[in-house]
């Protein structure tokens, strides 16, 4: 039970990788809010944990929202006591589109999801962190977020943005008794490919090559792994750096 005691909040829980992370967090004995805009798939995941003899309660979160990430991290200390561990999953695709053929209009939300949510969750939890002089922040970022050719420029850059984050926020407050640390997965079995619209087949056909040297597709379990190791005191020297989960996809370039 390497979390025992614990309280983390996990968004876009409703499915893979969140969905993974909640589940094992709470299995190693963490209480978990269960955070995603799809509220009935959060609720059966809460469903699943429960009757495993977790504990955990699902909210309905949309990132975008500054009113829904407070209330998120307000019902977590409401609920549970206090925060120890927030998990920034929640994301979202891209088209593939190079810059130019990207719009304000994407590029704008594409930030609002993966970048500017992580920044507003991880501004409301500091001040509790501060308060406690601990707390864990994981973030989801991409190998997309290392390298130019996973995704299109937007998705691409707001991941790239989201290392950044974590880079700076790590250092920020390592003095202060809270980690910030990413995970980089390469390619995972989820659904994130269902929030891609109108493809771009210049972007697409440009990233082939680089698709065709993936290992293997990666399990959401393995990233959850990443994600309780980040999570544990066993990283505790382990502070404002990426952990690239990919099979070695990367390696070879």
């Amino acid at each position: 039970m390497r979390l025992e005691g614990k309280v983390a909040v996990v968004t876009g829980a409703a499915s893979g990788m969140g969905k993974a992370i909640a589940e094992l967090y709470a299995a190693e004995g963490a209480k978990v809010i269960v955070a995603d805009m799809n509220l009935d798939g959060a609720e059966a995941v809460v469903q699943g944990i429960s009757s495993n003899g977790g504990t955990a309660k699902a909210v309905k979160v949309n990132v975008m929202s500054q009113e829904d990430i407070d209330n998120m991290i307000d019902t977590a200390v409401n609920e549970f006591g206090t925060l120890d561990i927030l998990v920034n999953n929640a994301g979202i695709m891209d088209g593939f589109e190079p810059v130019g053929e990207i719009t304000d209009e994407k590029w704008d939300m594409i930030f609002d999801v993966n970048t500017k949510g992580v920044m507003r969750a991880t501004r409301k939890a500091i001040p509790i962190f501060l308060e406690k002089g601990k707390g864990v922040i994981v973030n989801t970022a991409s190998t997309g977020g290392l390298n130019g050719a996973h995704a299109g420029a937007a998705y691409g850059a707001s991941k790239h943005a989201v290392v950044g984050l974590t880079k700076n926020t790590g250092y920020m407050y390592a003095n202060s008794g809270i980690r910030c640390n990413a995970i980089a997965p390469g390619a995972v079995e989820t659904n994130i490919s269902s929030t891609m619209k109108n493809v771009s087949q210049f972007g697409a056909g440009r990233l082939q090559a680089v698709q065709g040297v993936i290992p293997r597709i990666g399990k959401p379990e393995e990233i959850a792994q990443v994600a309780l190791f980040l999570a544990s005191d066993e990283a505790s020297f382990v502070n404002g750096t990426v952990v690239t989960a990919d099979a070695g996809w990367t390696s070879a370039f």
